[in-house]
C-alpha cells in the first residue's frame, strides 16, 4: 500500500498535467502536539479441564545388527523414540481409582520374505522417573527365537504394557513422565536379505479400578 504522502504527490502531479501550470513547494508544518491513542485489551484466563496426552518424540527407528550369542540366529537393536505422557487435569478432575496405561503393538513386517511381530521384542524403562513408584515401566517381552526367555518370548503380537500410573490422581502433580524401551528382534540365521518395516503402534488409555 501507497503511503498517504506519496499518494498526495501522485495526485499533485496529475494536477499539473492536467492543469498544465506549476505550483509552489509548500513546507510541512505540525499544528499542534502529537495525540496517543492508548490500546487495550482483556485476555480471560482460559476456563477448560485438563487432559491427559501421550506424545512421542520420532515416527521412526532403524534396528542395527549386533553381535548374538545364538548360532542359528541373527538380531538387532535399536531405541523407541522417547515416549512422553503429560497430565494437566488436578486430582478433584481425575476422581479415586483411576489409573493410566501405555501399551504398544507392532505389525508384521513387510519385506521379501516373512517376519513377524512375534520376531520384535523390547524391555521398557523409565526416563527421569520422580512417582516414588507409582508409575512403572512394564516387563520385558522377547522375540519368539528367544526360547531362553520362555513363556515371555512371545514377541509384539498383542498390546504389550509400555509404562503404567497405578494412581492417575496420585502422580498428577508430577505433570508428566518418559519412558523409552530397548527394541530387539531376533531372526533365523538364513532370512532373506533385504529391507523390512513393521509399525509398532502406541496407544495411551485410562481405566478405573
Amino acid at each position: 500500500m501507497k503511503s498517504f504522502a506519496t499518494r498526495t504527490s501522485i495526485a499533485a502531479v496529475g494536477g499539473l498535467l492536467v492543469a498544465g501550470v506549476g505550483l509552489a513547494a509548500v513546507a510541512d508544518t505540525q499544528h499542534g502536539p502529537d495525540q496517543g491513542v492508548d490500546v487495550n485489551v482483556s485476555i480471560e484466563a482460559i476456563d477448560e479441564p485438563g487432559v491427559l496426552a501421550m506424545t512421542v518424540a520420532d515416527d521412526a527407528v532403524t534396528l542395527t545388527e549386533t553381535a548374538s550369542s545364538d548360532p542359528t540366529a541373527r538380531e538387532f537393536e535399536g531405541t523407541l523414540p522417547t515416549v512422553t505422557v503429560t497430565d494437566t487435569r488436578t486430582a478433584d478432575e481425575i476422581g479415586d481409582g483411576y489409573f493410566w496405561y501405555v501399551v504398544g503393538q507392532a505389525s508384521d513386517f513387510t519385506g521379501p520374505a516373512a517376519l513377524g511381530a512375534k520376531d520384535l521384542g523390547w524391555t521398557p524403562y523409565l526416563i527421569d522417573d520422580d512417582s516414588d513408584g507409582q508409575v512403572v515401566a512394564g516387563e520385558e517381552v522377547a522375540p519368539e527365537l528367544d526360547t531362553a526367555a520362555a513363556p515371555d518370548n512371545v514377541g509384539l503380537v498383542d498390546r504389550e504394557l509400555l509404562a503404567m500410573a497405578m494412581d492417575s490422581a496420585g502422580v498428577v502433580d508430577a505433570g508428566s513422565w518418559s519412558a523409552q524401551a530397548d527394541l530387539r528382534l531376533k531372526t533365523p540365521i538364513d532370512q532373506a536379505a533385504g529391507d523390512y518395516t513393521s509399525v509398532l503402534t502406541l496407544s495411551l488409555w485410562e481405566d478405573a479400578f
